[in-house]
């Protein structure tokens, strides 16, 4: 039985932690006695968490824990409980070590992510990257994992990260069917981009949802930053920059990402031959799909259709 700690916080994210703890249950189904789970705090008792929802905790342990996952949420609402986690996790060690959300701040702060890959909101990726220099942020992920430390974006993310670490106690299969008991699709890969929806909405203000929708109807054009610039009415420096700082992402990691996803549809949903489905989608050629497969979502394109075609036999 691996025993997993789920450190909260006054005003932490119940979601970051009940997310988690529904995927590591619902395992328990599948796999006898695989999880005893814990909730913990700096003080014992009821903890009040963003949404004025209570969670009962003990008093920080770290004896006989296999993992500890860190919750987010308003990290200042009590920083005497904040700089307690932070001196209790510089000196736990246990198998792994994850974060959820802005809980990665925690883990930085008590310097456990130190010259490793990590990620964590994307609205709080500036501050981060400001405040802890020598973590190498990767914003655009939905989960990272570098050696035994795991880390992940916002609020849902925490269920890719728990179905992860199931995948990885045990098997794909495992981590598959809490999937569909959750009923989420499948575990997103860790690097599928965490901007997606932002992306999808335009941007923070809107400013860019035509043209997000123009895009997503015209994919097998070239779709250069000119183009995109013209349609924009707007210059393609001028463009870039307003493009970035309202969806979190370049125009052309927007467009491969458009591209991606439509391209993971039409191969979920067989809709085509690979070569077929590239030259729809804008990537021209099966090959050139098949490298933005391995490197944004970590599989080709050929294991994503036969886990589909798994899950639904």
């Amino acid at each position: 039985m691996r025993r997993i700690g789920f450190v909260i916080h006054p005003g932490f994210q119940f979601l970051d932690v009940v997310g988690p703890i529904a995927a590591f249950e619902i395992a328990n189904r599948y796999e006898s006695k695989a999880y005893e789970l814990q909730i913990m705090a700096p003080t014992a008792g009821m903890i009040v968490s963003s949404s004025g929802l209570e969670l009962a905790a003990v008093a920080l342990e770290a004896r006989g824990l296999d993992t500890i996952m860190v919750s987010g949420g308003q990290l200042v609402t009590d920083m005497a409980s904040f700089q307690r986690i932070v001196a209790w996790l510089a000196d736990v060690h246990p198998r792994r070590l994850a974060s959820v959300c802005s809980g990665a701040f925690l883990l930085a702060e008590a310097g456990r992510l130190d010259g490793r890959a990590a990620t964590t909101h994307w609205e709080s990726t500036e501050r981060f990257r400001r405040s802890y220099p020598k973590v190498r942020l990767e914003p655009d992920r939905i989960f990272t994992r570098d050696g035994d430390v795991w880390t992940s974006a916002g609020i849902s993310a925490g269920i890719d990260l728990a179905l992860a670490l199931i995948e990885d106690d045990f098997a794909p299969a495992l981590s598959r069917r809490v999937a569909q008991q959750l009923v989420v699709h499948a575990r997103r890969p860790g690097g599928q981009s965490q901007f997606a929806g932002l992306l999808e909405l335009g941007g923070q203000s809107g400013r860019f949802e035509k043209l997000v929708e123009w895009i997503t109807d015209n994919l097998a054009e070239p779709l250069t930053i000119e183009q995109l610039a013209d349609r924009a009415a707007m210059s393609p420096r001028n463009f870039a920059r307003a493009f970035l700082r309202d969806t979190g992402t370049t125009p052309a990691k927007a467009v491969e990402q458009l591209r991606l996803e439509a391209a993971r549809d039409a191969v979920e949903a067989g809709a085509g031959t690979f070569d077929e489905i590239a030259r729809r989608v804008g990537f021209n050629d099966a090959s050139r799909m098949r490298r933005a497969f391995l490197r944004i979502l970590g599989q080709p394109p050929q294991s994503l259709r036969r886990t589909v075609s798994r899950m639904g036999a």
